[in-house]
């Protein structure tokens, strides 16, 4: 996949969508569970093309600010959804965070998380992560929207643990994974070997296999590493894993 610069203006009506939003529900206008004005509409009011809005929009959802419920229409999340607080990645700008710290956080803590998942999740839990994963796979050319499905898919995972202290953690780390990885995410390249890990940590989840979640999800994470090593020029590259052709690996995403 050619790499691809990144519009300064996207970025732009991408936060535009997302302070209208944000002074919507400071305004009371939109509250928790609300569903927000037709696309059209929406659109409309703020100047911008209906691809702009859906581009904003995305990026609200895999913030978690909003819930997007494929064939009823978006909605804002339920609790206190808070656009002005500082993410990790702000702090991570500040302390000088690493990104094979932010990896070793994860691997940490999202493999247990697959674990608690494998044993606690409920069929709502099954239904959510199937339909993440077919999202997957019918994204595999258009990296963005992939990675909206990619990220949604372990918050997905983070709530089926059953521990909302993990799940509030998870939710930290994964607005400061999303922020970044939207800058580089044209960069990815073999979507369809992530959206086959993905696949398979479902499973895994769905047959109650805490062991086989745990195992795929370290190894998922830790194939994402090497992947996103090579997609920053600027970091110190990454080893990666060879293929059984000779080839490395280029899985990529989360």
């Amino acid at each position: 996949m050619p790499h691809a610069v990144q519009d300064p203006n996207n970025s732009h009506r991408t936060m535009q969508v997302v302070n209208h939003v944000r002074a919507l529900i400071e305004k009371g206008t939109l509250q928790p569970g609300d569903k927000i004005p037709p696309e059209r509409e929406f659109a409309r009011a703020l100047k911008i093309s209906r691809a702009s809005l859906r581009t904003g929009i995305g990026y609200l959802a895999a913030m978690g600010v909003m819930k997007i419920r494929h064939g009823v229409g978006t909605f804002i999340a339920d609790g206190p959804p808070d656009l002005g607080k500082a993410s990790l990645g702000f702090m991570g700008a500040l302390h000088g965070f690493q990104s094979w710290q932010m990896f070793e956080a994860r691997i940490i803590l999202e493999s247990n998380l697959a674990a608690l998942a494998a044993e606690r999740s409920k069929e709502e839990h099954h239904a959510a992560l199937a339909e993440e994963v077919a999202e997957m796979f019918a994204s595999l050319n258009a990296p963005v929207q992939y990675l909206v499905h990619d990220v949604l898919f372990h918050r997905i995972i983070a709530q089926a643990s059953g521990n909302p202290i993990l799940a509030a953690i998870m939710e930290t780390v994964t607005s400061s994974m999303y922020d970044k990885r939207r800058k580089t995410v044209e960069r990815a390249t073999d979507l369809r070997e992530s959206a086959e890990m993905h696949r398979e940590i479902y499973r895994a989840i769905r047959t109650r296999n805490s062991q086989e979640a745990r195992k795929m999800m370290e190894k998922h994470l830790r194939l994402a590493q090497a992947a996103q090593g090579m997609e920053l020029p600027g970091e110190r590259k990454l080893s990666t894993r060879p293929r059984k052709n000779g080839k490395t690996s280029s899985h990529a995403l989360t």
